[in-house]
């Protein structure tokens, strides 16, 4: 499967074997920023964010969606039962099971709500946590250091995102 990127492509396997390769390192690095918390840390990450994202189309890849689940609050349960006019536990038997952190996720991926054209077919009610991915973005962000390590194993972006604060923060 290739993934494009804004004016070439690239192969999602590449960028998986790459991410698999880097994860100790990655696992270190965000350790070390955890501890450290560093002044500019937030300017850091949402600089490489969006550099990160006039490159890279999520369109073309959609690997987030076809690879992991996103939590789903209450919320966003109501509001997509809603939307596909069912009750909410009605929406929860057919999509939803209960994970290890009692957290409602997703039965199986991919989401049944991708088209194959990668557009998500509830788009303006998605999750809260499809809203928000990948969380790069986001004030403090030595907070989600952990989620942040995860992430660069299902998106292209968020790989070059750490690659990029690494450049900017990792000083001995």
């Amino acid at each position: 499967m290739s993934l494009r990127l804004r004016g070439k492509n690239m192969d999602i396997s590449s960028f998986s074997n790459k991410a698999k390769l880097q994860s100790a390192d990655n696992k270190k690095f965000l350790a070390k920023l955890k501890n450290k918390k560093f002044r500019n840390m937030d300017d850091v990450f949402h600089d490489a964010h969006d550099e990160a994202f006039e490159k890279i189309d999520c369109l073309t890849c959609a690997n987030c969606c076809k690879t992991t689940s996103p939590i789903f609050y209450e919320k966003d349960i109501e509001r997509l039962a809603k939307r596909l006019r069912m009750r909410p536990g009605e929406f929860i038997e057919k999509y939803l099971k209960i994970d290890a952190d009692k957290d409602y996720v997703l039965t199986k991926a991919p989401c049944p709500f991708l088209g194959t054209d990668n557009y998500c077919l509830v788009y303006e009610d998605r999750p809260t946590a499809c809203r928000e991915y990948p969380h790069t973005n986001r004030k403090n962000m030595y907070q989600i250091l952990d989620l942040t390590y995860k992430n660069p194993l299902v998106c292209p972006a968020v790989l070059q995102i750490v690659e990029e604060v690494k450049k900017k923060l990792d000083k001995p």
